[in-house]
C-alpha cells in the first residue's frame, strides 16, 4: 500500500529512523543489506511472488503492481487445508519437528528445563482463575478483553463515527450475564466501575445472556484516559482494560500477554463522571515553551 501522504513536519520514515539508529551503532550496513526503501519493497514483493508461484498463485511483477491505479486480483479457488501435503504424503512433505511428525511432547522444550512449561501439555493452577479458583472469593467475575469488531485494536477507537456504534454513555461497553447484572443492581446502559486491585475502568453496562454467569467482557483496544495523570490509582474514564491485567508472561517459554487471565468485580458507579478527554489531542504548550526543532539542538548549549 502506497503511502497517502509523505512525512509531515520533521516526522521521518520507519526505515530512515532505524537505518540512522544503526548507523551509529556501526550496523547500518547489516540493516539495510545495501537497499534502500524502494530496494526493500521490490525484495519483499519478488519473494512473496515466489512463494506464490509453489501454491499456484501467480502475481504480476513488481513495477506493474506498483504502477496501475488498481487492486491486484487473482484467483485462488482451492480451499485451503492445513497441513494438507503432509496429511497427503507425511513421508515426503514431513512437518519442521524433529521427528516430521505431529508431536505432543517435545524434547526441545523439556531440556529448558522450565518449572511452568514442561516437554508436553499439563495443566499449572493460574495465579488467579474465577468459578473458585485463586482469587475467585475476592473477585468473582472472569474478564475477557477479545479483539473489538468496530476497530484493530486502538486503531480508529478515536473515530466518533465508529464509537457510535457500540459505545454505551460516551464509555467502552462491558458486556455482563442478567444474573451478575441483576445480583449487582446493574441496567442495561448504566455506568459501571470495573475494578480489581491493580486498576479501575469506567464502562457502560451491556447486559446479555450471550456470556456465562462470572464472565465479562471489554474490547481490547480501548484508549486509556486517567481522571488523574501519573497516579497509579487513577480511575479510567473511558474504559481501557490493559490497567486490569496481570503485566506477566504466560510462561518462562512464551512471555506472551497473559490478558485472558484477569479478575474484576462491577459495580453500579454513582460517582461524579468526568468527560473523556483521551479523544481531544495534545494539549497546546507553545505559549509556555520555546519550540526549537531537533536539528538545531539545544539554544542554552
Amino acid at each position: 500500500m502506497k503511502q497517502v501522504v509523505s512525512p509531515q513536519f520533521e516526522a521521518r520514515n520507519d526505515f530512515d529512523i532505524f537505518r540512522d539508529l544503526c548507523r551509529r551503532f556501526n550496523r547500518e550496513a547489516a540493516f539495510t543489506e545495501g537497499l534502500d526503501e524502494m530496494g526493500w519493497l521490490k525484495r519483499i514483493w519478488q519473494e512473496g511472488s515466489q512463494q506464490g508461484k509453489g501454491r499456484g498463485i501467480h502475481l504480476p511483477t513488481f513495477e506493474v503492481f506498483w504502477n496501475q491505479q488498481e487492486y491486484i486480483e487473482f484467483d485462488h479457488p482451492q480451499m485451503f487445508v492445513r497441513h494438507q501435503a503432509f496429511r497427503e504424503d507425511p513421508d515426503l512433505e514431513p512437518l519442521g519437528t524433529p521427528s516430521g511428525l505431529i508431536e505432543i511432547y517435545s524434547k526441545t522444550i523439556a531440556d529448558m528445563q522450565y518449572d511452568d512449561c514442561q516437554g508436553h501439555p499439563m495443566w499449572f493452577e493460574k495465579i488467579e482463575r474465577s468459578h473458585g479458583g485463586p482469587g475467585s472469593q475476592r473477585w468473582p467475575l472472569h474478564l475477557q478483553s477479545v479483539h473489538p469488531d468496530f476497530r484493530l485494536h486502538s486503531q480508529l477507537c478515536e473515530s466518533e463515527t465508529l464509537r457510535q456504534q457500540y459505545a454505551v454513555g460516551g464509555k467502552e461497553p462491558v458486556f455482563i450475564n442478567p444474573q451478575d447484572a441483576s445480583a449487582r443492581g446493574i441496567r442495561n446502559g448504566d455506568i459501571v466501575r470495573v475494578f480489581n486491585a491493580r486498576g479501575q475502568v469506567l464502562a457502560g453496562a451491556v447486559v446479555s445472556d450471550r456470556y456465562a454467569p462470572g464472565v465479562a467482557r471489554i474490547h481490547e483496544g480501548a484508549w486509556y484516559d486517567p481522571d488523574k495523570g501519573g497516579d497509579i490509582n487513577a480511575l479510567c474514564k473511558y474504559g481501557n482494560p490493559n490497567v486490569l491485567t496481570l503485566d506477566i508472561g504466560t510462561s518462562q517459554l512464551a512471555q506472551a500477554t497473559s490478558a485472558h487471565t484477569t479478575l474484576v468485580e462491577i459495580e453500579k458507579y454513582t460517582g461524579h463522571i468526568d468527560n473523556v478527554t483521551a479523544f481531544n489531542g495534545p494539549v497546546e504548550m507553545v505559549a509556555q515553551c520555546e519550540y526549537v526543532p531537533a536539528s538545531q539542538g539545544n539554544p542554552h548549549d
